[in-house]
């Protein structure tokens, strides 16, 4: 499939005339964060993925999928590359100070600069769709509801990216520099096969509207409160809330109601 910058544009709805300013930026991770769920279906069918953008592109393009952080902010960091914005691929690592060296390069982000301008701009549309636009590489605090969310500085050249939506506070540490792609394509390899990786035990759909944030995990829909009680309702809820057509997904509720009886003890 070409890669084409016209139909990624439709696949996110975006209907001005793209160039390289802060206000297309923010008009662009809208977009993108209200049409792409954050997803990990291939993982859960045990479907290789990469780091590789023309795939990224063909699976959120072509076939209207969602992804994860390195397939959606390395779709949207090329689409920026080519109209024009200065992109740079950072490896991060999300929850750090708890988890320690095996975070490094979990989790693809980007920093963004727009022709002739020295602000720098975090744009991620790969954490599950907590922005709604880009913040500038600075201490600081917002609200894109229901997260409040900001960028704090650390020791040793470091960043940390938060997000709290009431429930505690998840976070990514991040050096402003080139990401090293070898690192970032391990590690993209190790979260779908390390039978100990969050993406291989649990079922993941993110999505965002203006003011809301949906989850599925598993068999719980934290949208709707309920608890899924069978493949049609996961085909359902996929369909229905999130916009995804993969009925090859019920294939593995056997494992999806396993890791809820081990998380929750019940059928």
């Amino acid at each position: 499939m070409t890669i084409e910058l016209p139909s990624y544009l439709a696949r996110i709805d975006y209907r001005s005339a793209p160039c390289p300013d802060v206000a297309t930026l923010r008009g662009l991770l809208r977009a993108h964060a209200l049409a792409v769920p954050f997803e990990n279906l291939d993982v859960q069918l045990g479907r290789p993925v990469t780091t590789n953008v023309a795939q990224a592109y063909e699976k959120i393009v072509g076939r209207r999928r969602g992804g994860w952080c390195y397939e959606q902010n390395g779709l949207f960091g090329w689409a920026l590359a080519e109209i024009g914005f200065d992109v740079t691929r950072v490896a991060a690592a999300v929850m750090r100070a708890e988890r320690g060296e095996v975070s490094e390069a979990n989790h693809l982000a980007l920093l963004v600069r727009a022709p002739g301008s020295d602000d720098t701009w975090l744009a991620d549309v790969g954490f599950g769709g907590s922005l709604l636009e880009p913040i500038r590489l600075e201490e600081c605090e917002h609200l894109h509801d229901p997260f409040r969310l900001g960028l704090r500085r650390l020791d040793h050249g470091h960043w940390q990216f938060w997000e709290n939506a009431g429930d505690g506070e998840f976070s990514y540490d991040f050096r402003p520099e080139p990401a090293n792609e070898d690192a970032l394509a391990r590690k993209c390899e190790v979260l779908q096969t390390d039978p100990e990786s969050s993406f291989v035990q649990n079922l993941v759909v993110q999505s965002r509207t203006p003011k809301r944030h949906s989850t599925l995990r598993g068999r719980a829909s934290g949208a709707t409160t309920r608890t899924l009680q069978s493949p049609d309702q996961l085909l359902q809820t996929l369909a229905g809330l999130f916009g995804l057509d993969v009925p090859e997904i019920a294939a593995c509720w056997p494992k999806v109601l396993a890791r809820h009886r081990q998380l929750f003890g019940e059928d």
